[in-house]
């Protein structure tokens, strides 16, 4: 350097980086990287975590619905259930063996 040039502290700084101090510099690049790499990874596990609790919750909905149209469609396909509506509804009646007739088709 000449006696004229005058040089900033900025300047000597980044010299002196430049020439010294490549490693450090690489190495902060890197750790810089690397957090924002973890940061976005925690987000997005974050996300699917939540998401995750939500099909939970949906999944046990969805599981008592269906165990409650089980216990529906029991209750109405009950024999008993049926024969009430075939005699009060329908006025359906029992049949006596001897009224009854066979037809068998050859």
């Amino acid at each position: 350097m000449s006696g004229n040039q005058r040089l900033t502290l900025i300047g000597v700084i980044g010299d002196d980086l430049r020439r010294h101090a490549k490693m450090p510099l690489i190495l902060l690049a890197a750790v810089l990287i690397t957090a924002i790499f973890v940061v976005t990874t925690v987000y997005y596990t974050r996300l699917l975590t939540v998401e995750r609790e939500h099909l939970i919750l949906e999944r046990n909905a969805l599981d008592i619905e269906w165990r409650n149209l089980l216990l529906e469609e029991n209750s109405l396909g009950a024999h008993s259930r049926v024969e009430r509506i075939a005699t009060k509804t329908l006025h359906m009646q029992h049949v006596d063996a001897s009224h009854e007739k066979i037809i068998i088709k050859q």
